[in-house]
């Protein structure tokens, strides 16, 4: 149950009321933007709400219960705010909007409408809307493990166990080159032979797109340095001389878990896990079962 302050109840049965809506908007890098659809600066919650920047709510739907819902809020891209580059670049992917009723006359008098997460993002010229997805959405996803030969843990995470922060499987290297979108040659990658960050990743760190990153689907070796394949293209190209730092690719399987990164024995698969086809094999004289693995 909502926890309305008295003032603000007291407010809200006049027959005239002085109320809007306000979305304090926190990145998962920490940055905090406070909006709101008023013609004045607001100043509460230890935010300050900016006027002026075209946002305006929509109608929204909510149930009882874990159901999910969503709600959408228009604006017009600012400078001092937000940026087409900076929605096209993914920066703001998963933030966290609060919405806020509060009385303009009396902004100390305001309560919290919902919280929820930045969903889709449509932008038609200046303009855009985005999606506000309750928390409840974060249900309605896959969870726990999977059974399989392959590894279900992120290289480096805490399941894996290994230390990728340096040595041979991160490197610090420089855009010399981009054809498109979807293709990188980088240099200062030498020393790897082709092939060593095949599924890695590439984080950019001078530059547009500094602090964002890129998954990598192919690596080769071309005279004028490595060429990076990505899985998706780029919202916005690096120029040549951007920094990078380039980390070297798992495909899962305990082969490379303990050949390429000598981290078998804390591989998260199961690499001897029967598959489909044996539930249609049958014993015969010539199965020597004396308990080595019978999957290859």
């Amino acid at each position: 149950m909502r926890n309305i302050p008295e003032a603000l109840a007291t407010h809200l049965e006049q027959t005239s009321t002085t109320t809007c809506h306000a979305w304090r908007l926190t990145r998962t890098d920490g940055l905090v933007l406070g909006f709101t659809e008023h013609d004045h600066d607001l100043e509460f919650a230890g935010t300050v709400f900016s006027a002026a920047t075209g946002f305006r709510a929509s109608e929204v739907e909510s149930g009882l219960g874990l159901e999910a819902d969503a709600a959408t809020v228009a604006g017009a891209f600012s400078d001092a705010s937000i940026s087409a580059d900076d929605l096209a670049l993914g920066r703001y992917d998963g933030a966290r909007v609060e919405t806020f009723l509060v009385n303009w006359q009396s902004p100390g008098d305001h309560v919290l409408l919902s919280t929820r997460e930045l969903g889709e993002v449509r932008t038609a010229g200046q303009a855009f809307t985005v999606e506000l997805r309750s928390l409840a959405a974060s249900l309605d996803q896959p969870h726990g493990r999977l059974y399989g030969r392959r590894c279900d843990a992120d290289l480096g995470d805490a399941r894996c166990g290994k230390d990728i922060s340096a040595g041979p499987f991160t490197l610090s290297g420089t855009v010399v080159a981009v054809s498109d979108g979807m293709t990188l040659i980088v240099s200062g990658l030498d020393g790897r032979p082709a092939g060593w960050f095949d599924q890695g990743r590439i984080r950019f760190v001078t530059g547009l797109l500094a602090g964002l990153s890129a998954d990598i689907s192919s690596h080769a070796i071309e005279p004028g340095g490595a060429r990076l394949g990505l899985w998706s293209p780029l919202a916005r190209l690096p120029a040549p001389g951007d920094q990078v730092s380039v980390t070297a690719g798992c495909d899962k399987s305990f082969e490379t878990c303990s050949a390429k990164f000598g981290n078998g024995f804390n591989f998260q698969g199961f690499p001897y896990l029967p598959g489909g086809d044996f539930a249609y094999g049958y014993a015969d004289a010539d199965t020597v079962h004396d308990g080595r693995p019978i999957v290859p």
